[in-house]
């Protein structure tokens, strides 16, 4: 499919609902080929469960304690966080399914994508309770913190915001995850959250050529979406208890930080894109490009000294090591 801008409304008269129509048939295009190269897998079959015994309470097992897990602190944070965020599954599908519908291919990948999602929350808990890689109590006190907040969308729940924050906010997701599993200690982590990234990514790339297409259709509103976006990004997590300690142990342990964020995440997608190339933009486009090419000028800047004082602090570290072991 061609989208033609030549017959479409102009620039300000894109409403959620004409938007979601016209890009009906790429939707559907998008869930076929994603249903083609998704490939189905178990849960069930990444947990070692036969790591797993009783905890202490009604069964009278063994209390947990930090050292029964072979799970590195750095990966025990992420894991908390990254399976925290998951849980909040039934609030994003109360977003999406909110603003995309639960009709036609719209509707089809919203339960699909639900779907798929879901198996990450339940292969992520049944992994840390087997191997007793978290505090079982901590781990529930905070689910239900988290989800007794709910989430909700930093974007207006404008459909074109809500399109450019998933393409980003599921390649920042794989990219979590993957680092994850390498930081983690685990062998078995590491592969389970391998598998769970390779599901994010699909994700980005449906999310993504959604974007492309809504470029091609309502460019100056998707520029602005996107600049949004960008500019105001948040991890959906962000309403955990204590994320924000966590999220800076994260980006210490090199799960995520500005430079990852930066490298891995806002360029790739933009590239993808051409946003930054685009042309033919009217004046609140262009004006949107032009902020967002200055927004990510001096988010690499914060993000070379973010570079250089966590690459001074190893040093001190080295250096202290060093003289201890001297």
């Amino acid at each position: 499919m061609t989208l033609d801008p030549s017959t479409a409304p102009g620039p300000d008269e894109w409403t959620d609902t004409r938007l979601l129509f016209a890009l009906e048939e790429v939707v559907e295009r998008e869930l076929n080929r994603h249903l083609a190269v998704a490939k189905d897998w178990m849960p069930h079959e990444y947990v070692p469960w036969s790591e797993g015994r009783d905890f202490d309470g009604p069964l009278g097992g063994e209390p947990w304690q930090p050292d029964q897990s072979k799970v590195t602190d750095i990966g025990r944070t992420a894991l908390v966080v990254n399976l925290l965020t998951e849980d909040n599954l039934p609030s994003y599908h109360h977003e999406i399914a909110s603003i995309f519908g639960r009709d036609g291919a719209w509707g089809t990948w919203v339960h699909r994508w639900t779907a798929e999602e879901g198996r990450h929350g339940i292969v992520m808990r049944d992994y840390l309770l087997t191997t007793r890689a978290v505090d079982p109590v901590q781990l529930e006190n905070f689910r239900m913190a988290h989800m007794s907040e709910g989430f909700e969308s930093d974007n207006q729940h404008s459909m074109l915001h809500s399109v450019a924050y998933v393409a980003f906010q599921e390649l920042a997701t794989r990219i979590s995850h993957r680092n994850t599993g390498r930081e983690s200690g685990d062998p078995v982590c590491d592969r389970m959250l391998a598998r769970i990234a390779t599901d994010e990514n699909l994700h980005m790339v449906f999310y993504r050529n959604l974007l492309r297409a809504a470029f091609e259709l309502a460019p100056d509103q998707t520029m602005r979406a996107v600049r949004d976006v960008v500019v105001g990004f948040r991890m959906p997590g962000h309403g955990i208890p204590g994320f924000e300690r966590a999220a800076a142990r994260m980006a210490i342990g090199g799960i995520y930080n500005l430079r990852i964020h930066h490298d891995e995440v806002i360029q790739p997608v933009l590239r993808f894109l051409k946003t930054m190339d685009l042309g033919g933009l009217g004046p609140e486009g262009q004006k949107a490009q032009d902020e967002l090419g200055t927004f990510l000028g001096g988010l690499d800047t914060e993000a070379t000294v973010f570079d250089e004082r966590l690459a001074a602090r190893r040093a001190r570290i080295a250096a202290r090591a060093e003289g201890k072991s001297a």
